[in-house]
């Protein structure tokens, strides 16, 4: 399957950014699957003990893949930039240098996460029953990093150049493995909380491969040695827009971690309610990160092509749609949620009663403030187009601080249901940052 390039400084803003995010938002859905079945079978057929346990992995692992994307994300501005600027030769060469990177970042993290996988989790108080059940999942999901980067970075790169269906097409396939998989791995060979893990890593090096033929057929992508040596101004250049990203996902992945020491608190019960709301999060925001894939690619093509007037009609238009969406979304979930949760969960009646209520109720607060998520994704996106990673990085920091705060002081005063605010609140608290710094990067852009 060959590449579908596409320069996005020509036409209109809404048509060309809908035509990018759509097919985003539906590989969103099928990687979503990953995350979702794993819930299900693991759910269904290991009970409420091993869902907890999936739950009490959750944010470790969503730290290091948050890191992984926030370093390819920000190789692709600069391959976005040099795209929309027509400069192939410097996009080769810029290309090249991010895959050496990304090589480089994934063997750090894979040393860095088996090392620190065990402590981190007796760190966060997980409770004995579960915490053989995680470590054994995030054993299996690190060992998989260079596969994860590979694919990101690859999705990445097409992504730079406007081509949102071929990382669709490897969503798919990678999903329907995925699925097989886990019914062969967990109800077939009886494999547990493992087989889960093992099925998603290689369902998702099935993607990569996927987005590696798509690459190498892409005409300005015609590589040779010279652009694959080093080029140290480059990749500081690169590592100086990847790491504030990297570090934004890092940080909001400690400040879950923190929120995550706090439910572990609770119980099991709470864990696994807590565990089925979050595997829907991703289904909730979905739309919302495509609309921002969207954005960078769509800002940084045109900035490269110094349009700066097509940047505002773009954001307007990516606000309005991204607030329909929100809302819609949210209605689904207010309706059919309880539905959906109950898929994840089993056991005893009364358990299953428990563990529904509580997240159903946590999933109803977070549908009606949806659309303070979907702002806060647009307006980040747009900003990293335009190479400002920094400000970016400090609406993490924001989330963090609102996020952990808020879990740590809001069960004092309200309990349990205190925890299911801070999410709430660190959207909140990124938001303001990043309007804010979005209006004044915009004025200082016209002036200059």
């Amino acid at each position: 399957m060959a590449a579908r390039i596409q320069n996005m400084t020509e036409g209109k803003p809404l048509k060309l950014i809908l035509a990018f995010s759509l097919p985003l938002m539906i590989g969103n859905v099928f990687q979503q699957l990953y995350t979702v079945v794993d819930t299900m079978v693991v759910g269904q057929a290991l009970g409420v003990g091993a869902l907890a346990a999936l739950g009490a992995a959750d944010w470790l692992n969503w730290m290091i893949l948050g890191t992984i994307q926030g370093f390819t994300q920000g190789f692709s501005i600069k391959m976005s930039h040099e795209f929309g600027a027509g400069d192939y030769k410097r996009l080769r060469k810029t290309v090249a240098n991010s895959l050496l990177l990304a090589l480089v970042t994934s063997i750090v993290l894979l040393l860095f996460s088996q090392f620190f996988a065990r402590p981190i989790l007796e760190l966060l108080q997980t409770p004995d029953l579960i915490i053989e059940d995680s470590l054994s999942y995030l054993r299996i999901m690190f060992a998989g990093i260079p596969v994860v980067m590979a694919y990101n970075i690859l999705a990445s790169i097409l992504r730079a150049l406007g081509d949102g269906k071929t990382p669709l097409y490897a969503m798919v396939v990678a999903a329907v493995i995925n699925v097989i998989l886990d019914l062969i791995f967990v109800l077939g060979f009886h494999w547990g909380i493992m087989g889960a893990a093992g099925a998603t890593v290689i369902a998702q090096l099935c993607s990569g491969l996927f987005c590696l033929f798509a690459i190498l057929r892409v005409e300005v992508l015609a590589f040779s040695k010279e652009d694959f040596r080093m080029d140290s101004s480059l990749c500081m250049y690169l590592m100086k827009l990847g790491l504030p990203m990297a570090f934004q996902n890092a940080i909001i992945a400690v400040g879950g971690m923190i929120v995550q020491f706090v439910v572990n608190g609770f119980g099991v019960l709470f864990i696994a309610g807590f565990t089925a709301t979050n595997k829907l999060y991703g289904i909730l925001e979905v739309a919302a990160t495509s609309y921002g894939y969207a954005m960078v690619t769509y800002v940084g093509q045109n900035l490269g092509a110094k349009k700066i007037d097509r940047i505002s009609k773009g954001m307007r238009s990516a606000l309005i749609v991204a607030m329909v969406t929100s809302a819609v979304i949210a209605a689904a979930m207010l309706l059919f949620g309880k539905a959906i949760l109950g898929c994840f969960i089993s056991g005893a009646p009364e358990d299953v009663t428990a563990t529904l209520g509580i997240a159903y109720h946590y999933l109803a607060i977070m549908s009606v403030f949806l659309p303070i998520l979907y702002v806060l994704h647009v307006t980040r996106s747009a900003l990293q187009g335009m190479g400002d990673t920094i400000l970016p990085m400090a609406s993490g920091i924001a989330e963090f601080i609102m996020r952990t705060g808020s879990a740590i002081l809001l069960p004092l005063l309200l309990g349990e249901e205190g925890i299911f605010y801070a999410e709430i609140l660190a959207w909140a608290g990124a938001d303001v940052i990043l309007v804010t710094s979005y209006y004044f990067r915009m004025k200082k852009l016209r002036a200059l």
